[in-house]
């Protein structure tokens, strides 16, 4: 079983690679579900992170369909990955009528070899799985994230199930979205997957002695001002160590 695990800085993605995860996705901005992170933290990222990176190709939050100049953008960050040294992106393009995307992926995909490209979970937006596996197997996606088209992949465990016959050897479906310890060997089992992915995040607090009250940059009770989102070495060196011993 291979674990990969979603980071949204490089100090939580060298934390995860200690802990004994296999793969990191690189992110930043997870209050927007993840975005594009810098150049620079891809380049870190390589220098410091000695398994596979994937790096997250996402130009804004919202919703996958994107303007020509959006989608340049999106170019430009894959040259910057290659350049950097990532092993794979991660992305996901749809048509307004909820479809793949099917030409510009196959830009990306085309743009990004000799890295692996990875179907986020937009593919959990779309209108037809079905049709939707078909069109990323032709644009040449390596695999697809997903959670069955459920919030979590614990609730589309049976789609994920079905999904991952469906695909066979053709492309890998790795499932993700409210993964954790407690659920993780259940959704093994019940889909016969071969690649996990999920954050394992907790928080710990940060070096501000000083906090200003009356002022907040965007924390929530889900992301806090004053502290800072870390991968939970526990928790993963005990997930790899369950699959490890199965």
């Amino acid at each position: 079983m291979l674990i990969e695990i979603a980071v949204f800085s490089l100090e939580a993605g060298i934390a995860a690679a200690e802990a004994g995860a296999h793969r990191i996705e690189l992110c930043s901005a997870p209050a927007e579900g993840g975005l594009t992170p810098s150049a620079a933290t891809m380049r870190l990222a390589r220098k410091y992170i000695k398994i596979p990176v994937h790096v997250m190709i996402r130009p804004r939050e919202g919703d996958f369909c994107y303007s020509a100049k959006e989608f340049e953008t999106m170019l430009l960050d894959v040259a910057a990955a290659k350049v950097a040294g990532m092993n794979g992106v991660v992305a996901g393009i749809l048509n307004p009528d909820g479809s793949v995307d099917t030409e510009r992926t196959a830009i990306l995909v085309d743009t990004a070899a000799p890295m692996n490209v990875t179907f986020h979970r937009a593919f959990d937006m779309v209108k037809n799985q079905e049709e939707a596996l078909e069109d990323l197997l032709f644009a040449g996606c390596t695999r697809i994230l997903s959670s069955g088209g459920q919030q979590t992949a614990l609730l589309g465990i049976d789609r994920l199930a079905e999904l991952i016959q469906k695909a066979g050897e053709r492309i890998s479906i790795m499932p993700g979205s409210g993964i954790n310890a407690l659920n993780i060997k259940h959704i093994a089992d019940i889909t016969k997957a071969k690649e996990l992915h999920l954050s394992a995040s907790t928080f710990i607090p940060g070096k501000m002695l000083f906090k200003q009250p009356e002022v907040s940059m965007g924390g929530s009770s889900t992301i806090p001002d004053y502290e800072i989102r870390q991968p939970d070495k526990k928790t993963i060196r005990e997930i790899v160590r369950l699959f490890t011993l199965a």
